[in-house]
């Protein structure tokens, strides 16, 4: 696949972690038996959808440094195994299989029905050199790693923190890698297991999609998702600039009003009337503070344009992009 074989060589150029087991493995693994979208974005370094739900979220693989990037610091040997919490359609198991090679073995747990029956589909039709499972959350009840210990997890979506069951699975010495924080930005961390304490490595900085496809099909005024987007950004902003006492007590008083509304609020649309955007719980709370909040928004959309990398792009094109979140190095 020359086009890969092209992508590679920029990646390298750039500096992306790409040893010949992983070049191998993307050399070998075609990204488009993942994927029905066009894979130029994918081939110009960014993600490429693989799904869009019923729901209308869009769901992707991700960009290809992003991808090795991954696989670098998983640090995986052949013969282990490795659980994959979100299946990025397949396409990182399909990786992760040729890695491993045949003593190994990749357990993916996909928690959206959709994704679930699409990543089983596309790993049917993928030559697998060792055991490849796709497997709901429901298979979580009673792990017993179906006779393998777990050496690696993955997670390929953002999450605040790691469910606890999931942390039991990793045996001493193994580690799970993966983006910890809010839904604006993340962390990307290594947290390694030493007997019985964790210990985390600070890879960067990183902006993937939510591990939750739910939060991507969110309605803009779902109280809660904009709680998590304003909470997120005060963080940032806290760490940059000053904020007076009293814009921060409004500002948390704000986000601790939005999670007292109830999640199931009726959704607005583009066919939604402006009396039924006006009287819309989340709405009439925003304009009951717009006196303070109206001046401090713009500030707040300084925040939220993301320059995104793209090393692997061609050099023809402008090194980095702003817009879109999924699955990127800032």
């Amino acid at each position: 696949m020359k086009d890969i074989s092209d992508l590679i060589g920029r990646l390298k150029a750039a500096g992306v972690p790409l040893d010949e087991s992983i070049e191998e493995a993307m050399v070998s693994v075609d990204p488009a038996c993942f994927t029905d979208h066009h894979l130029e974005p994918f081939l110009r370094d960014s993600p490429v959808p693989f799904l869009v739900t019923e729901g209308g979220a869009a769901k992707t693989i991700s960009a290809p440094h992003m991808v090795a990037t991954l696989l670098h610091h998983l640090e995986v040997r052949e013969g282990q195994h490795v659980l994959l919490l979100g299946s990025k359609g397949g396409y990182l198991a399909a990786l992760l299989d040729r890695m491993l090679g045949p003593d190994g073995a990749v357990t993916i747990i996909e928690p959206h029905a959709e994704v679930l029956l699409h990543t089983t589909e596309r790993l049917e039709m993928h030559d697998s050199m060792g055991l490849l499972r796709v497997l709901p959350p429901e298979a979580l009840e009673g792990w017993d790693g179906l006779n393998r210990r777990v050496d690696r997890v993955l997670v390929t979506g953002a999450v605040r923190m790691l469910p606890p069951e999931i942390e039991a699975m990793v045996e001493d010495g193994g580690f799970v890698l993966g983006p910890f924080g809010g839904p604006v930005h993340q962390r990307l961390l290594k947290r390694e297991k030493q007997g019985d304490e964790w210990f985390d490595t600070d890879l960067g900085a990183v902006v993937f999609g939510p591990m939750d496809l739910n939060e991507s099909e969110r309605s803009p005024l779902d109280p809660h998702s904009l709680a998590d987007h304003l909470e997120d950004i005060l963080g940032l902003m806290s760490g940059v600039i000053d904020i007076e006492d009293e814009a921060l007590d409004r500002l948390e008083g704000l986000i601790t009003s939005l999670r007292e509304l109830p999640p199931d609020l009726p959704p607005l649309d583009e066919d939604s009337t402006e009396d039924e955007i006006l009287e819309h719980p989340v709405m009439e709370l925003l304009l009951m503070e717009m006196e303070w909040l109206g001046p401090m928004w713009p500030l707040f959309g300084e925040y939220l344009p993301i320059e995104l990398a793209n090393p692997g792009s061609p050099d023809d094109e402008e090194p980095g992009m702003t817009g879109g979140h999924e699955d990127l190095v800032p």
